[in-house]
């Protein structure tokens, strides 16, 4: 078999249409899936093409030239580590694997320090764009020994998405970096779903729109700095009809939303992190909610709130609307950056954040025009500790908390459950204050359990206890 310059392993549609994508960049790829039917359909779409599918591990190994470079495209956990382990005894020092699927990022760390003695070079590729993202050009945020991306780094670059900063691919950093940041990505994807979500919620409760109405609206706004694929999809999605019943498709889709478990996962280490990301937070129990859909019918039989309809003028209360997603969506941004921000320091990745908004300008789910700015605030200020105190951002944020303001007082006065905006605004809220109510949680700590304080008045790092009552 002739020697073919690039390998997969996985050939699912994501895996398929990656390897198409390299193909079309002037490169041969070969082929591997253990489901034979899989394989079989790669083998028809890949027809006519510079590419072959083998029979097994061992085969595939074979036919590529050295040093290999492999993609690994399966499901994230035990597939990952099996693929590995099958086929490492057909590798040789100097060989790369690129894991650029969905993993957790302390396999990626972990799978590397493990081949590291072998000479078998691993980079974890965050990679997102979807199906069509991977055939087009998706935005690729590989991590690892940087001297393996460089070797991989001509192809990932010629399949990347391409704007007119370049193309959406740059080294992340060592270990699980890549992996980190595309979890981040997801944790902002699922507050920006929700965001928007919720924001369709109102438009249809509040002012009794039907869904190509608020698509309309939608579309009207995508070509303001709310421009972004996501509010450009979800226009889309609205006014998408469905040919059976004639009826607006999302209005027959069961409202029950699912999960891979990435945004569960940036949840969960911004917590073991200590890092505040409430709007990413309420995302992720906004779905787990719209999960329990048959207790929420029960309780929707049970308890009564007010009738969800807005009284004022509709044009005001819809570019109300437009300005509050506007200002929330930041606040997920800068949540996400915070903790990446926290997360380089904590795993030594030495994350470089305009190098990363200008990776998302293009290719991914989340790539929007307000990227620009963000990679404009972070090339200016490379310390910078959250966007909202970006000169650009701190505007924004006193321009338009007013709207933020009126949008989240609205909604529960209306009985329409907003969890993402109104974190949203708790999140500018609390950054903003001087002084928060901690002063009294410390106070009830020391109460009950001695946990001692510090004071104003004292320097700081000095601890006290008070005797709170005549029995302590």
């Amino acid at each position: 078999m002739s020697q073919f310059n690039f390998g997969v392993i996985g050939l699912g549609v994501m895996g398929q249409n990656l390897a198409l994508n390299i193909e079309s960049r002037g490169f041969t790829v070969a082929g591997f899936d253990l489901d034979q039917e899989k394989a079989r359909a790669a083998e028809r779409k890949w027809a006519g093409k510079k590419m072959a599918t083998v029979g097994s591990l061992p085969e595939l190994a074979a036919a590529l030239e050295t040093p290999r470079r492999i993609l690994i495209m399966v499901p994230a956990g035990s597939p990952v580590d099996a693929v590995i382990q099958d086929l490492k005894p057909h590798l040789a020092p100097g060989d790369i694997l690129i894991d650029g699927g969905n993993s957790f990022f302390p396999d990626t760390d972990r799978r590397g320090k493990e081949l590291e003695p072998t000479g078998i070079l691993y980079i974890g590729a965050g990679v997102s764009g979807g199906e069509e993202g991977a055939l087009l050009g998706p935005a690729i945020m590989p991590g690892g020994p940087e001297e393996a991306y460089r070797k991989v780094e001509p192809i990932l670059t010629a399949i990347a998405a391409k704007t007119d900063d370049g193309p959406c691919c740059a080294y992340i950093g060592k270990g699980g970096a890549g992996h980190y940041v595309k979890m981040v990505h997801n944790g902002i994807e699922y507050g920006i779903m929700e965001l928007i979500s919720e924001v369709y919620d109102v438009l249809k409760s509040a002012l009794g729109l039907s869904a190509p109405e608020i698509g309309k609206i939608f579309a009207a706004w995508n070509q303001t700095e709310l421009n972004s694929y996501l509010v450009e999809i979800t226009a889309a999605a609205l006014a998408h009809i469905d040919p059976d019943t004639g009826r607006p498709t999302v209005d027959i889709i069961v409202d029950k939303a699912g999960q891979k478990g990435t945004g569960k996962w940036a949840s969960q280490n911004a917590l073991d992190l200590g890092i505040a990301i409430p709007t990413i937070n309420a995302a992720l129990e906004g779905r787990i909610l719209s999960g329990a859909r048959s207790e929420r019918i029960a309780a929707s039989k049970i308890l009564r709130g007010p009738a969800a309809r807005h009284e004022g003028d509709p044009a005001a209360f819809i570019e109300t609307l437009r300005q509050a997603l506007r200002l929330a969506i930041v606040t997920c941004y800068a949540q996400g950056f915070a903790l990446m921000r926290e997360a380089s320091k904590e795993y030594g990745y030495d994350l470089h954040f305009s190098e990363i908004a200008r990776t998302w300008k293009g290719g991914c789910i989340i790539r929007a025009k307000l990227l620009e700015p963000i990679k404009q605030a972070f090339a200016a200020n490379p310390g910078l500790v959250n966007l909202l105190v970006a000169p650009a951002f701190s505007e924004l944020v006193n321009d338009l908390q007013v709207s933020l303001r009126a949008a989240v007082m609205e909604a529960p006065k209306l009985g329409v459950p907003i969890l993402a905006l109104s974190a949203s605004l708790n999140y500018i809220d609390a950054y903003r204050r001087e002084r928060m109510p901690a002063n009294l949680l410390q106070a009830q700590r020391d109460y009950f359990g001695a946990h001692t304080y510090e004071r104003l008045d004292k320097p700081p790092g000095q601890k006290f206890h008070t005797h709170w009552t005549e029995n302590q």
